[in-house]
């Protein structure tokens, strides 16, 4: 999707996944903005009733982000691509409430609600920072006394990038702004 300007790219945290995805893949890929307000007719034709993010490949239109993801990650494999899948299936669904608690705090009318909705967004990013903080089995030492206190991993599932990542991070750039 397009910025304000109706040329730049926008804040699209769907497609700025898709895009961290192909950058990690080391793809070179083109990227086409859209102003949603002045859709274009052949996009209408191309992609009925979508929105973007959407990728067309071999005469096929993928809309659904979830199932481009899957797309990817099946096409785009090793050797010649890394597996961006995380190796911990709780790193998939670590802050998974977070979007959503922001978009209902953020879109609230309701005065009396506030308190309850924002209780929502912080217990939410909670969640997520415990996740974060908790060693990873393989940050923990069998063999060793001392308990492991706080993970020392830079990302969701250990110290590279992920798709649990890649989804994440671009709705946690839309609560920080």
């Amino acid at each position: 999707q397009a910025g304000i300007d109706g040329e730049s790219i926008g804040n699209c945290p769907f497609s700025q996944r898709l895009f961290m995805i192909l950058w990690l893949k080391g793809v070179v890929f083109n990227v086409t903005t859209v102003d949603l307000k002045r859709k274009p007719a052949d996009l209408h034709n191309l992609a009925p009733g979508t929105h973007p993010p959407f990728l067309t490949f071999n005469g096929e239109v993928k809309t659904d982000v979830n199932k481009i993801e899957e797309f990817l990650e099946e096409t785009l494999a090793p050797p010649k691509y890394p597996k961006l899948a995380a190796k911990h299936r709780e790193s998939n669904t670590a802050g998974i409430d977070i979007f959503s608690k922001f978009s209902a705090y953020i879109k609230n009318t309701k005065q009396q609600d506030n308190a309850a909705l924002e209780k929502g967004l912080v217990k939410a990013l909670k969640k997520l920072d415990d996740y974060l903080r908790t060693p990873l089995p393989e940050e923990i030492d069998a063999d060793s006394t001392e308990e492991e206190k706080v993970s020392k991993r830079k990302f969701l599932d250990g110290d590279d990038l992920t798709l649990a990542d890649c989804n994440l991070l671009p709705k946690l750039h839309v609560v920080k702004v």
